[in-house]
This record gives C-alpha cells, sequence and structure tokens, in this order.
C-alpha cells in the first residue's frame, strides 16, 4: 500500500493542481448520481497535455461532472477538466469536467453484455419503491432509488439488502448448485460451475468491497468443500479478509468492507451467545440473535458514519428475512432472461414486486420509530465501543448491564438537546451544500437554501420549530443548495421566493418552481431591500442582466457568480451571505459590504476568495456549510487561515454539525449540535 500511495503521490498529474487539461482515461466504475447533483465514477488516467506538453501515465483519478452520461467500465473517453487535489487516498486528483466528454471507443461485448442484464432487470422492475427496491436486492443497483426511500431503508436498518454481500452469494450458490444436480453428478465438477457462475455474478455485480468480501468467503468455503475438508467459517473469514486486502490494499480503508466483516464476525462470534442466554423462548431466540449480534459489532462504524443507530431496525430485520430469499433468486433469473425474453422477466418481476412492496411498508413503518442518535465520528465510534464491551463483560448480567446503558442514554439525551434556550440564526447539517436559517419567532423562519438532501432539511427545521416560511431565498439553481426543497415544502407554508436571475441548471430550476407554484417567486437583483419582523434584507448581487467575466478561476462557473449575495441585519446582528459567489464577483462587491457579526462563507471555505473583501467584513463568527469527507477539498486550510488572522472564530458543519447562534447587541454565542457533551439524543 506505501508503494502504491508513494506511486500516486509522485504522479506527474500533481504537478498541473488548479490548472485545466486535456486528457483521455479509461472508465472503471459507472457513473453514478450524487447528492450534490453531479456525476462521480473512477477512471485510469492514461494521458494528458497542457499548452505545451504530453504526458502518458496509467494511474487512478476521480472524474465528476455535472451532465448525465451513459458510459460502462472499460470505455476510453476524452475531456477538459480541472485538476484539484482530492482527499481520496487511492486516487491521485479529481477532476472536474464542466465541459461535454467524448466517449472515444464503444464498450467491449462483455461489458455490453452485462450492461444489457443490469439495464433490462432495471428497465422491467417497474416504477415505485418496490420497482427501485428489485435490480437493489438483487444486483446492488440503486440508481432508481428516491433518496426518500434510501433514507427510510436507512432509519430503518434495510439498506444492507441493497449491498450485495454474503447473504446474496449464499442464495445464488445455493440456487446454482440445486441446478446443477440435474445436469452434473461429480460434485467438484458442480463446485467448479458454481464458482464460474459466482465469477460471473461478481462481474455483473461490479466488484465493491462487500461483493469482493463475499466473493472471498465464498471462495474458501468452495474450496473447502472440494477438498473435503471442515469448512471452518471464522478462519475462512480471516483468510477472506487477507485476500481482499492484499489484492487491494486500499479495501482496508472502506467502511463498507469493515462493516461486511464485522457482521459476519457478529454471526460467528457472538449470536451463538445471544441465542443462548436471550430470556425468551429458544425459537424467538435464535431468530433474533443473528440481526441483534450483527448491529451490535458493527455499531461502532455505523455510528461513526451515520451518528445514529436504530433499535427497531432487529424487528424490521425480522419481517423482511423470509422473503428475501425468492426476491433474490427470481429477481436474478429475470435479470438473466432479461436481453432475450423480456415478456418473462416482466412476468416473473410481477410476482416478486408483491414481497418486495411488503419490504417497502416495513422499512416506512419502522423508519417513523425514533432512532439514537449519537455524536458521529471517532467521539461515537469510541462511545459505541465501550458499550459493547461493557455488554460483553457482563454478557452474563442482561438486565444489569442494559439497566445502565439505558439510564446513560437517557441522562445525556438531556442535557444533548439543540439548539437550547434562544437562538437567532441557525445553519442546518445538510452535508455538501448550504442552509440557513434566521429566527422570526412563533415558529416563523427566513431560509437561506435548502441543501441536497429533503431529510436533513425536514429534520433540521423540525429540531428548530419552524411551521411556516415568510421568505425563501435560494441563491442559485444548484442542487446543493436547492435540492433538498420537497423537505422544505412538505409541512410548511412558504410565502414569498427570491430566486437568482440565472436560470441554470434548467432541469433543477424547473423542479423548484414546480414545487413552489403556490408561493410568490420574486427574481432578485441588486438594490432590492425589504423588512420582515425587524430583519433587514439588503440584495447586493446579482445585477439586473447576467453578469460576464472575462476569466472565471474557481469551479468557472456563471452559475456561481449569478448567485444572491445579501447583507442581512437587526439591532442586534449582522449577516453576510452570497451562496457560491466567486472572485470575479466578490470583488465587485467592494465598498458595498461592511463589517459583520457573522459571515456564512461563499462556496463551502473553497480556496477561492477575495481577500479584500474577507478584510471588509471582518467578522466575529465565520460559518462553512461543507459535507464531511467531500471530494472538493473543502474547506481551504488558505481560507480558514485568512479568517483566523482577522481573529474570526471558524465554525463548520463538518466538524460541529448544526450551528445554532444567539445574538444580544452584537455579542455572538455559538451552540453546536456535535458538542463536548451532546452524545445522545432520540430524532
Amino acid at each position: 500500500m506505501s508503494l502504491r500511495q508513494a506511486s500516486i503521490e509522485n504522479s506527474a498529474i500533481r504537478e498541473f493542481v488548479d490548472s485545466s487539461v486535456d486528457f483521455q482515461a479509461q472508465v472503471i466504475t459507472d457513473p453514478s448520481y450524487t447528492s450534490s447533483g453531479n456525476y462521480s465514477f473512477l477512471a485510469r488516467l492514461l494521458s494528458f497535455k497542457d499548452n505545451r506538453n504530453q504526458f502518458y501515465l496509467r494511474i487512478p483519478i476521480r472524474i465528476i461532472t455535472r451532465e448525465k452520461i451513459e458510459l460502462l467500465p472499460g470505455q476510453l473517453i476524452t475531456a477538459t477538466a480541472r485538476v484539484i487535489n482530492s482527499k481520496e487516498r487511492r486516487v491521485a486528483a479529481l477532476f472536474i469536467v464542466n465541459d461535454e466528454i467524448t466517449a472515444v471507443t464503444s464498450a467491449s461485448r462483455w461489458a455490453s453484455s452485462l450492461g444489457l442484464i443490469r439495464n433490462g432487470l432495471r428497465d422491467h422492475s417497474g416504477d415505485g419503491d418496490a420497482g427501485s427496491l428489485i435490480p437493489g436486492m438483487v444486483l446492488g443497483d440503486t440508481s432508481k432509488q428516491t433518496p426518500e426511500f434510501k433514507e427510510q431503508m436507512k432509519r430503518s436498518g434495510l439498506t444492507h439488502l441493497v449491498a450485495v454481500s454474503g447473504a446474496n452469494f449464499a442464495i445464488v450458490s445455493s440456487f446454482v448448485l440445486w441446478l446443477m444436480q440435474f445436469t452434473i453428478r461429480n460434485k467438484r465438477y458442480r463446485l467448479l460451475a458454481t464458482a464460474i457462475a459466482l465469477i460471473c455474478f461478481i462481474a455483473l455485480v461490479r466488484p465493491s468491497p462487500s461483493v469482493l468480501r463475499a466473493a472471498a468467503m465464498a471462495a474458501v468455503l468452495i474450496f473447502a468443500q472440494a477438498s473435503n475438508r471442515a469448512a471452518d467459517s471464522l478462519p475462512a473469514l480471516g483468510f477472506a479478509m487477507a485476500a481482499v486486502v492484499i489484492g487491494d490494499p486500499w479495501q482496508a480503508r472502506d467502511a463498507g468492507f469493515a462493516l461486511s466483516v464485522l457482521a459476519t464476525a457478529g454471526l460467528l462470534l457472538f449470536a451463538p451467545i445471544i441465542s443462548e442466554r436471550f430470556p425468551v423462548h429458544r425459537k424467538l431466540a435464535g431468530a433474533l440473535a443473528p440481526p441483534i449480534a450483527a448491529m451490535i459489532f458493527c455499531s461502532p462504524i455505523v455510528v461513526a458514519l451515520s451518528g445514529y443507530l436504530s433499535p427497531m431496525s432487529i424487528i424490521a430485520n425480522l419481517l423482511a428475512a423470509p422473503v428475501v430469499a425468492p426476491i433474490t433468486i427470481v429477481g436474478f433469473i429475470a435479470a438473466l432472461v432479461s436481453p432475450f425474453a423480456p415478456i418473462v422477466s416482466t412476468l416473473l418481476i410481477w410476482f416478486i414486486r408483491f414481497p418486495a412492496g411488503f419490504i417497502v411498508s416495513v422499512a416506512a413503518f419502522i423508519s417513523d420509530f425514533p432512532v439514537l442518535t449519537i455524536h458521529n465520528g471517532f467521539i461515537g465510534f469510541s462511545i459505541v465501543v465501550a458499550i459493547v464491551a461493557l455488554l460483553w463483560l457482563f454478557k452474563k448480567s442482561w438486565k444489569k448491564s442494559s439497566a445502565v446503558i439505558l439510564i446513560l442514554i437517557f441522562s445525556l439525551t438531556w442535557i444533548q438537546r439543540w439548539p437550547t434556550g434562544d437562538w437567532q440564526i441557525a445553519n442546518c447539517d445538510v452535508g455538501q451544500g448550504d442552509s440557513m436559517v434566521i429566527n422570526l419567532g412563533n415558529g416563523r423562519a427566513i431560509v437561506i437554501d435548502v441543501g441536497p438532501d429533503e431529510q436533513a432539511q425536514d429534520k433540521c427545521l423540525k429540531n428548530l420549530g419552524i411551521k411556516e416560511i415568510p421568505l425563501l431565498i435560494l441563491s442559485h439553481f444548484h442542487a446543493d443548495h436547492v435540492g433538498g426543497l420537497s423537505g422544505l415544502t412538505s409541512s410548511r407554508k412558504v410565502g414569498q421566493v427570491w430566486i437568482s436571475n440565472n436560470a441554470e441548471p434548467a432541469a433543477q430550476s424547473r423542479n423548484v418552481l414546480s414545487l413552489l407554484k403556490k408561493s410568490e417567486i420574486v427574481v432578485a437583483q441588486k438594490g432590492m431591500k425589504a423588512e420582515i419582523s425587524g430583519v433587514t434584507l439588503e440584495v447586493l448581487w446579482p445585477e439586473v442582466d447576467i453578469a460576464q467575466f472575462e476569466t472565471l478561476p474557481g469551479d468557472g462557473s456563471q452559475i456561481n457568480n449569478s448567485s444572491i449575495a445579501m447583507m442581512i441585519s437587526t439591532i442586534d446582528w449582522s449577516i453576510f451571505t452570497a451562496g457560491d459567489l466567486e472572485p470575479p464577483a466578490q470583488h465587485r462587491l467592494l465598498g458595498a459590504v461592511r463589517k459583520v457579526d457573522i459571515y456564512k462563507v461563499s462556496h463551502h471555505g473553497s480556496k477561492y476568495q477575495d481577500a479584500q473583501l474577507i478584510s471588509e467584513l471582518s467578522p466575529q463568527i465565520a460559518i462553512i456549510s461543507v459535507g464531511a469527507n467531500n471530494p472538493y477539498g473543502h474547506p481551504s486550510a488558505e481560507t480558514i487561515a485568512s479568517l483566523t488572522r482577522l481573529g474570526t472564530q471558524v465554525v463548520r458543519t463538518d466538524e460541529d454539525g448544526a450551528i445554532a447562534i444567539n445574538a444580544q447587541s452584537h455579542h455572538v454565542r455559538v451552540r453546536k449540535s456535535k458538542s463536548a457533551i451532546g452524545l445522545f439524543y432520540w430524532s
């Protein structure tokens, strides 16, 4: 791994960071839609050139583009991209493509055949959540699933059903072995045929970490059966872990791989103990033991990533378990026949839509129950490890250990409430996006942007007690600022809406306007002013016409530079907020801005900031709304350094969570949802 890392870090492409290059690359993974409204995929960079020289090499990169493109692994592509540093250790750089990507070669027959099978199952599975669940359960294809349904699956603890794992391999291999007995008598040949079928299955579902771990486990078990040795599952798991990590060292850092290994370890080590000592009927204990054991062993990683656990997920898994195998087997057959017998495929899928609909109903029902939210990251991981260790140490006394844990959780739940007391300004934790809330009292608020995730947006507004929004301001139409709109409009009345004069991207603006049919739409422009419940708003940008710039540093986005920039103030506090405005437009605001208490830092703390503007603002507090481990390298260390040199306190949602601010007479105090003492709460 060190050798590979050294090779990546010393690649020639590192010398061209922050430059534009023409490149050729080979696609490694299918393009996937991200919550920020982009398409992302891994590729192998083969060559690139600047104005003078051309370079040839073979290194992994990640490509992000706003335009949807149909690509399959193995295809060669060309494009022009801006090169930036990436925090993703397994790639040499991040390529941001703002123009068109050109496919130089067609997909191979093998890739095309696999693509036909995947697309066939996706196309014939039908509409609705049940139709989107089937390709997910069979092939791990979640492209049809809505964000709302993904959140329901996540909150109910059923997400593992759409991540191809050991369970899928067990079901498929058992089915293939059963078929082989009618045509092949020799056991070893049957196992060989099963192994070939599983290799094809890996190619079909794509070699993700959990798939490779499950495949390695299956290979070990097949070998053990072929050699007539007793199949010891725990050494098989150890061998599988070693084989996967040796083959691809970066998977040792992958959370999906860790979760799949821990789930299997829980079933092997802890499930028998629970089944034997759980104080219920033996058959019921046997049914409860596997999901409980898997959840307990996986919980430290789950909390570190998501920040919450769903105790009701045990019930959800028990209800869903009987229909998983039928959906997987029948769906697998439907996928295989879809390219040449679409009618048969449609008929088979019609049968399994009923059990798939049952799982959808279970997910919707269980997701309404509160989940236990715990401080995510390393702190949450450490807390849950301590709890699991406590359960293990006191496994002979379930009542005492359970009582201690419940008292601890409910005590800290009361302490952790967010926001506590009075607040005037809040910044929601919506991941890689923006959403600010200004309190008008009595459940009313001004909201500026709604982030990319409707579930996160709705949850934040519920926590803040917001039921009515007299004014909604959407700085521009990029998905990370407007994608969560349905979470805001679902149960709240929206009065007037201010929007940018640049309606691009067209798909996003059309969706926004369709959701806001009952609201008054106003195109914001420089010079507009308004006052609502003692809050004064003054629009400083954009100008009447869409501004043109000779050069566009940063993301080079005309859309970003059409963001609404405003001064917002009361007798107690003042804010400057400007969406994703970049340096050329920021520079034109010099002289129009003044010293403020709070600065919502433009473009998630990107390195592209106008230093003079920051100096003129000289804020007490700088809020950076940004997602953890985002691929853009936000926020920039340079931007944070520029702010701290002015004596500004910098708070950021990726580390501090949602932020609530109490401001009296221009004295500003911050309350973070990820505070040191805030560890547990039910949400």
